[in-house]
């Protein structure tokens, strides 16, 4: 059996680390937006021959459009991101490339407008905000007949703390590998982070619930500290050999799936361990802490 809550000091002190080294990367590189925030087109092609990326740069140029960035994926296509054209635009290209490098598939285009890209984006954040505080409030409402000692409210707000970590942590990730890898963040982006709330949160609950259950039998007779130590250590080999599936999925997704969807897989990835990690280490201990706290301030008399 894992001494969790004994060893809280430590397991609350590498996620304040964690979160702490994530906000810093965000706040210091920002990210670097998509399309599906900045606006601008996306076009995923793939030749019947083989073509030099030098060729497709010089024939856009040619037809007014500059700063494209080409990447090949493993299949042998390319997935072109430049500024944002219209349909009339896109035909023209289309035939230009097909006459001077022959036939070529289409295998996705998408195009968007600025204003469109600034609407996205702050419903998007709107969006990850709401889902938040849902989930807690739902955690709370979920534990109202869990009231000794700890007030269910209480749960609600620990749910609420870990989301944020385990949300925050992916973005830091993606924050850094858009400043030294120029990896960009869209609508997949948010997505991927509603995901790992969804999942962490369900983690958590199973811990949470377990503790309630418990709480119940136990009626006082036991120190909260042991009861939280033991409900973890009961629910921690379902909690890892869960994520540990979703985990070998994820990796072969990112090793075998489409480009455009390496770097979403990737995010899902990231929150699903340190969600993990959330559900045993972070949650429960920090109620512990939070209670331990409580009756310094408010003691018994």
């Amino acid at each position: 059996m894992i001494n969790v809550v004994g060893k809280r000091k430590i397991f609350l002190g590498v996620a304040a680390v964690m979160v702490a080294a994530a906000l810093i990367s965000i706040f210091y590189f920002g990210f670097k937006e998509g399309i599906d925030f900045s606006g601008g087109t996306l076009w995923q092609v793939k030749f019947d021959k083989e073509i030099a990326q030098e060729e497709i740069v010089n024939i856009l140029k040619d037809n007014g459009v500059e700063g494209v960035v080409i990447n090949k994926s493993g299949d042998g296509s390319y997935l072109l991101r430049f500024k944002s054209i219209s349909e009339e635009e896109h035909k023209k290209i289309s035939s230009v490339l097909e006459e001077k490098e022959g036939s070529f598939k289409e295998l996705s285009f998408q195009s968007i407008g600025p204003s469109v890209g600034k609407e996205l984006k702050t419903k998007a954040v709107f969006g990850v905000v709401f889902v938040l505080l849902a989930i807690s409030i739902y955690v709370s409402l979920a534990f109202l007949k869990v009231s000794y000692p700890i007030k269910s409210w209480k749960y609600g707000v620990v749910a609420l703390l870990c989301l944020f970590h385990d949300v925050v942590i992916p973005a830091g990730v993606l924050a850094w590998l858009g400043e030294y890898k120029g990896v960009e963040i869209d609508t997949n982006f948010v997505v991927a982070l509603l995901v790992i709330a969804g999942f962490s949160v369900h983690d958590t609950i199973v811990v949470f619930d377990r503790i309630r259950e418990k709480l119940g039998l136990a009626r006082g007779r036991e120190q909260l500290s042991v009861v939280i130590n033991d409900s973890v250590n009961e629910t921690m080999a379902r909690s890892i050999n869960t994520s540990l599936t979703l985990a070998i999925m994820l990796l072969a997704l990112y090793f075998a799936g489409p480009i455009n969807l390496q770097y979403f897989v990737l995010t899902i990835l990231i929150g699903t361990v340190v969600g993990t990690y959330s559900s045993i280490f972070v949650a429960s201990p920090f109620l512990v802490v939070w209670h331990s706290l409580s009756k310094r301030v408010h003691p018994v008399k």
